[in-house]
């Protein structure tokens, strides 16, 4: 006899099989796991990197502005402008990547 769509139906389960899969494949998933929290960490890492070597070489044109500003020269003037220009060309060149 065909039974009608919806009816309901018992069906005897054993308890006897494993559900938990193998341990093969949770140390499979521990690796992969593991692999993306590193990749995603040194992905910041970089942007960290990268964020702190702008500061750096901001911090250096600050430092030697600085550093002659009590007495200078026009010659260390066009020396720092020249070296600041290089420091913001530096750091366009390393954002845009």
């Amino acid at each position: 006899m065909a039974e009608k769509p919806g009816t309901f139906k018992l069906e005897l389960v054993d308890d006897d099989q494993e559900t938990a899969p193998p341990s093969d494949h949770r140390a499979e998933f521990a690796t992969n796991a593991l692999t993306l929290a590193l990749t995603a960490l040194s992905q910041r890492a970089l942007v960290a990197l990268s964020s702190l070597f702008a500061l750096f070489t901001v911090a250096s044109v600050f430092w030697l502005g600085m550093a002659i500003s009590a007495d200078p020269t026009p010659y260390q003037i066009v020396t720092l402008a020249i070296y600041a220009a290089f420091v913001i060309v530096l750091n366009i060149i390393v954002r845009r990547k």
